[in-house]
């Protein structure tokens, strides 16, 4: 079975606006580009799959059940559009947790690239001819780490991460200014790589 290609999502400032540790849906305000950048995403015959680190499970400061009900939430309104994801992974680790089974150097936090292993698993992925959308150092890193084409876009944190990236001497694959001009940069290049080569 021929692999498909991805694009992996974060959530937070990329997808939805940051606010720290939402702890319901209200708190949620969803980019209204997002909606559009997703729909493409999926008519190009992309998987369009979030990939999120949710410390705030470890820190206390939200609980794991309603996390779930956050991310249905959230399906639910996309699929009120018609436009459904095809995988949400978090991560609910935080190193310091007072909570046992969240207190650990686990290989699921981003940059580390266990979320989108288990996807890729899950998925049939081919993580070479995917794409990584975020708003962080670690989700550059991230796709880095993956093997695909890591975009940053600023919304979120972009602003305060690409002095930080450049600082590394790390470079994305873009840099946009939201979603949905990543998705639209991303479609470009997929289109050019698929033109037939004209010989002169």
């Amino acid at each position: 079975m021929m692999k498909k290609r991805a694009v992996f999502l974060d959530r937070d400032g990329t997808i939805n606006r940051d606010v720290g540790f939402p702890s319901s849906y209200d708190l949620i305000e969803i980019y209204s580009y997002s909606f559009e950048a997703v729909r493409k995403i999926k008519e190009a015959d992309m998987l369009a799959v979030i990939t999120t680190n949710q410390s705030g499970i470890g820190r206390g400061l939200i609980q794991e059940k309603d996390l779930h009900l956050i991310h249905k939430k959230l399906k639910d309104t996309f699929a009120e559009h018609n436009i459904y994801f095809d995988g949400i992974y978090y991560c609910p680790h935080y190193l310091s947790s007072s909570i046992a089974r969240y207190n650990k150097d686990c290989l699921c936090r981003k940059p580390n690239p266990g979320r989108a292993i288990q996807a890729a698993a899950d998925l049939n992925i081919d993580m070479k001819k995917s794409y990584m959308v975020g708003d962080k150092v670690e989700d550059v890193l991230f796709g880095l780490n993956i093997q695909a084409k890591p975009i940053l876009v600023l919304t979120g944190f972009g602003q305060k991460s690409l002095p930080i990236l450049e600082e590394k001497g790390i470079k994305p694959a873009h840099v946009a200014s939201t979603l949905l001009d990543a998705v639209n940069w991303i479609l470009e290049r997929e289109r050019e790589s698929i033109a037939p080569k004209i010989k002169g």
